[in-house]
């Protein structure tokens, strides 16, 4: 019997309820030091000096690294435009800048925490502040100082769009809806802060046991910076306690192998451990990008769509993390799931002193469909049409041409799963098409209490984008005697949460039609390990199932032939992705999709300005579900994540300084926050390349959430709110009944 489809349990399901997984912070090895950071404090400034020789004198110090021990003083996942160490005395032109507050000047490796963290504050570091640039607008200026001096100007990015004829086009449209939206920064808050281990293993080589999203990129990174041959350097993950795109960049990785490196070369072979303060956490690794989102839609009074405009402008932060690929993931959804004639797009990144930002769960794709699903929505309002009927008269179909000019890969889903959702939140639909249902009945003993309900769709990428190379390795080994007693599967793919290992372990016991108890996994691990590629872009079960069934097969055919052990090795490669053309955007961008709809029902309270989600409809087209337990999880985990995006979670910078810097100020949701209901409708229609069918899905259900909640609170008010969170005082000053 297969065990594809089925609700498995998770690989790592009892020793994470037990508590004996090790996470990086809990693992301890004989003779460990202990390591601190001192970070920039500051936003913008040359460093001049730094004088270490206070801390030096510590007793229990053992050593103090600062630029100059940097070997190749850089890294960058798109551009290695940020140094490892910033100050004076590395090759790096302009390396003495610190550009944001989490920028890492010195790092100080002690007998104990608390000796490292007493010499730090011992550090003298003089500094010459420089203007600090905040908002991406006034970055934008020419009169702006630049943040990177070896660059002309602190645009690093720019993406055109250009579809037929739009000003031809809205001349000739019937109603015209244009808006001005904002989405916030947004803190990743996962559950285990950066920690780590870095040490010298049996073998010579330098050795991070770190929590990460690529191994092996973590590894090309570090090997770069210390200036050493990739065999030279080792990365494992053991457990992972949330990611969602924030591990993608460095935190801890190159620093933890610095110091051991150093250490190592001084003749001290001891095991250096880092575990973060939620604080040093928050200002030290990327967030979710803002974006300013400036749009103009036309259609004809039909309900069809004839043209859409739009400008993004995104603050990147300090460097440009992912800024390039998330902002080809909004270039492409800010005109949401529907084939449009006529299309111009421009975007922006922008460098700024501001914490830089980076991949988060759905990566550009929630900032496009906020802009998109409110502007269909108005559209809606304005032709008097329902918005779900307006949706399924413009939605892409097989064959319909993107944006970009290039069709869907097969297997559009999108109009089959917003008529699930719709059916299933309770709309109707007669011979004059599809109506909403009806608004829950006021209470009367609480008449400030307004409930609404909100609908929004949209489309996610599966896998890198945009040309960006795409593949994944697997390796199976098949052991036993006449018969197969065990299948060794050896994979690089990160499990940050999601449960890939077990559905790898699924995959690999039904290519083999083994049991599943037959399956050991060896995981990430650069040592036995190729590249997997990243968990992120909803790729993993796609891109590992596709590789792991190539390397099943082939080690079946060994075996077959008498070869034991049988070992055998695929790559997977999917079909090839082409970069956006710079003055048109034409491109492939991507291989395959997932299509989400949902609707959202939330109450208001008009006095105080709360709002509590009551009930979410989320219905996911997932190709088909390896473990449906999981994927409902995945889908129950994003709308809560969402939520706190939508309505909670307020991150606030203050001319570049983080003032909410702990949980006790940004607010993420607890148990009284979350929505009162979620109705996950897994839907399987295959993708024509995804193993079993198998789309990728975690991020789905972000995507148009925010949509969804400012929508029904529209319905529910009367009032458009086109920036978020809602938090209090932004529904109170949008119902008039707040000042300022």
């Amino acid at each position: 019997m297969t065990v594809i489809g089925q609700s498995v349990q998770r690989v790592d399901a009892a020793s994470k309820v037990k508590g004996e997984a090790q996470y990086p912070g809990d693992m301890n090895l004989e003779n460990q030091v202990y390591m601190k950071i001192l970070f920039a404090g500051r936003p913008h400034a040359i460093i001049h000096r730094i004088d270490t020789s206070q801390a030096e004198q510590v007793d229990g110090v053992i050593a103090v690294f600062t630029a100059k021990d940097v070997p190749v003083n850089e890294y960058g996942l798109i551009m290695p435009d940020q140094p490892v160490l910033c100050g004076p005395g590395s090759s790096k032109p302009y390396a003495e800048r610190v550009r944001f507050v989490g920028d890492q000047v010195a790092l100080i490796v002690a007998e104990s925490e608390e000796i490292a963290a007493r010499a730090r504050d011992l550090i003298k570091v003089e500094y010459e502040d420089l203007p600090v640039i905040a908002d991406p607008f006034e970055a934008l200026k020419e009169s702006a100082p630049r943040l990177h001096p070896e660059r002309d100007s602190n645009l690093f990015c720019h993406y055109r769009i250009r579809k037929g004829d739009v000003e031809t086009a809205f001349a000739q449209a019937d109603v015209i809806i244009e808006g001005e939206y904002h989405t916030p920064v947004q803190e990743h808050a996962y559950l285990q802060p950066e920690a780590g281990i870095g040490m010298i293993d049996e073998q010579g080589r330098v050795t991070v046991y770190v929590a990460g999203q690529w191994a092996h990129e973590d590894q090309e990174q570090i090997a770069h910076a210390l200036g050493l041959p990739l065999e030279q350097v080792r990365v494992v993950y053991p457990a992972i306690g949330g990611a969602f795109g924030g591990r993608e960049d460095m935190s801890v990785q190159i620093v933890l192998a610095l110091a051991a490196w150093r250490l190592h070369q001084r003749g001290i072979n001891r095991p250096v451990k880092i575990v973060w303060s939620r604080e040093e956490s928050i200002i030290g690794h990327h967030k979710r990008h803002p974006y300013h989102i400036k749009t103009r839609w036309g259609a004809t009074k039909e309900g069809k769509i004839i043209a859409a405009e739009v400008e993004l402008v995104t603050d990147g932060g300090a460097y440009a993390y992912t800024s390039t690929k998330v902002m080809g993931n909004a270039t492409l959804m800010c005109t949401g799931p529907y084939e449009i004639p006529n299309v111009k797009v421009d975007s922006y990144a922008v460098y700024t002193n501001n914490i830089p930002n980076g991949a988060f769960r759905g990566f550009g794709g929630p900032q496009g469909a906020f802009a998109a699903e409110l502007q269909m929505n108005k559209l809606a309002e304005k032709l008097q049409i329902d918005p779900v009927e307006l949706r399924l008269r413009n939605l892409l179909k097989e064959g319909s041409l993107l944006s970009v000019g290039t069709p869907l890969p097969r297997g559009v889903s999108i109009s089959e799963v917003v008529e699930a959702c719709a059916l299933k939140a309770g709309w109707v639909k007669d011979e004059e098409g599809w109506k909403a249902p009806k608004p829950s009945p006021a209470d009367p003993s609480r008449p400030y209490l307004r409930r609404g309900m909100g609908f929004a769709c949209a489309f996610k990428n599966v896998g890198f984008s945009f040309g960006a190379p795409e593949q994944s390795w697997a390796t199976v080994e098949l052991r036993g005697g006449s018969e197969i007693e065990q299948a060794v599967v050896y994979h690089a793919g990160a499990d940050v949460g999601q449960g890939a290992h077990t559905v790898f372990a699924q995959i690999a016991a039904d290519a083999l039609n083994l049991p599943i108890e037959k399956i050991r996994l060896v995981v990430s691990d650069t040592a036995f390990t190729q590249t997997s590629g990243s968990a992120s872009a909803s790729r993993m079960t796609f891109m590992a199932g596709n590789a792991i069934r190539g390397a099943a097969a082939a080690a079946l055919e060994k075996w077959k032939n008498e070869d034991r052990p049988a070992t055998a090795t695929y790559q997977y490669r999917p079909p090839r992705t082409t970069p956006y053309d710079p003055e048109t955007g034409k491109s492939e961008p991507n291989f395959a999709y997932g299509y989400v709809a949902e609707a959202v029902e939330l109450e208001v309270d008009e006095e105080t300005g709360q709002i509590a989600v009551c009930n979410v409809i989320c219905a996911d087209d997932v190709g088909h579900a390896v473990n449906p337990q999981m994927v409902q999880g995945q889908i129950e985990g994003a709308v809560v994540q969402a939520a706190g995006y939508a309505i909670l979670e307020n991150f606030i910078q203050q001319n570049a300084v983080p003032l909410t810097r702990t949980l006790s100020t940004y607010l993420i949701p607890t148990i009284l926050d979350i929505p009162d209901h979620v109705e996950s409708l897994i839907l399987e229609y295959p993708d024509p390349i995804g193993p079993y069918g198998a789309r990728g899905m975690g991020e789905m259900p972000y995507l148009p959430f925010a949509p969804a909640v400012a929508s029904a609170l529209h319905n529910a008010t009367g009032v458009w709110f086109d920036e978020f969170p809602l938090i209090p005082e932004r529904v109170l000053r949008g119902l008039g009944k707040l000042d300022g």
